[in-house]
């Protein structure tokens, strides 16, 4: 479900880590294990496209930055809330604007409302259709084919919806049945 050569996100951009699923006990917090991070291309109020989401191993500058660079272009605006581990965005050619709820007016809405609403409905559609199941191997596709349905919610040709998805299909190399079954098993 991802084109293959596809654009960047451009403007102002929300970003922010996320955690989905994961009812061990343990690490909480940004040091979790099991995090995405969600990237939100913003049109005046209203979300644009929600074209990147990614599985993270950790919410370090390192990682974060490098996300940043592979789905977004330079000179975009990037809001983020405080964390630390955005610290040195502009520095790769980004500007950096910082939303913290200690910043705020009393009036305001809450910090990174696109990106936090993006979060919400898709653990609402993985709780749904997958009913609280999902294979820890196979989460990126859960991701893209979020992305692939959030981005395409609009379309009124549910047969051009079809044609795209088959288009996809043909120009990405097939993956072979020992593939598969060498990810689902770690090798």
């Amino acid at each position: 479900m991802v084109l293959v050569g596809r654009s960047k996100l451009h403007g102002t951009v929300e970003v922010d880590e996320v955690f989905v699923g994961g009812k061990q006990s343990g690490k909480r917090g940004r040091g979790a294990e099991g995090k995405s991070i969600v990237a939100v291309e913003i049109k005046g109020r209203k979300t644009d496209r929600v074209m990147r989401l990614a599985k993270i191993p950790n919410a370090s500058s390192e990682v974060l930055n490098g996300f940043i660079e592979n789905n977004i272009e330079k000179s975009s605006t990037i809001v983020t809330d405080g964390w630390n581990g955005y610290i040195g965005i502009s520095k790769i050619g980004y500007t950096h604007e910082i939303q913290s709820s200690s910043l705020k007016k009393e009036d305001d809405e809450e910090i990174l409302p696109n990106v936090h609403r993006i979060a919400s409905l898709l653990k609402r559609w993985l709780l749904g259709t997958h009913q609280s199941y999902l294979n820890k191997n196979k989460f990126e596709y859960y991701l893209d084919e979020y992305v692939f349905r959030y981005n395409r919610r609009t379309s009124t040709s549910r047969g051009l919806l079809f044609m795209r998805l088959i288009e996809q299909a043909v120009i990405n190399n097939p993956v072979s049945y020992k593939e598969i079954i060498n990810q689902n098993h770690g090798r």
